[in-house]
């Protein structure tokens, strides 16, 4: 979670909640083999769940994949970006529920 490279994603989930891997990697502007380690990484460390699925905008048998925040992600980004508001001297916000 210290490096750009899990922030990052973890952030983008925690905006939208959930989000296709491919939308993932564009929006990020990342070659889909980093965010690919990436979320792998973030799996082991129960912060991020995965979810493949039949695409409904697809004729072919080709599956999406798409990725969420678990409950110890929330927390986590939480208290990372909490970590940051501190160290730049933004006051801290209420919590979202």
């Amino acid at each position: 979670m210290h490096s750009p490279t899990g922030v990052r994603p973890c952030a983008l989930l925690r905006a939208t909640g959930v989000a296709e891997f491919t939308a993932i990697a564009a929006i990020l502007e990342l070659s889909e083999a980093t965010p690919s380690k990436t979320i792998r990484n973030l799996i082991e460390l129960d912060y991020v769940v995965t979810v493949k699925q039949a695409s409904p905008a697809r004729a072919d048998a080709r599956r999406t994949t798409t990725a969420a925040l678990t409950p110890r992600g929330h927390t986590a980004i939480g208290g990372h970006l909490a970590a940051l508001r501190e160290l730049s001297g933004e006051a801290p916000r209420k919590p979202v529920h």
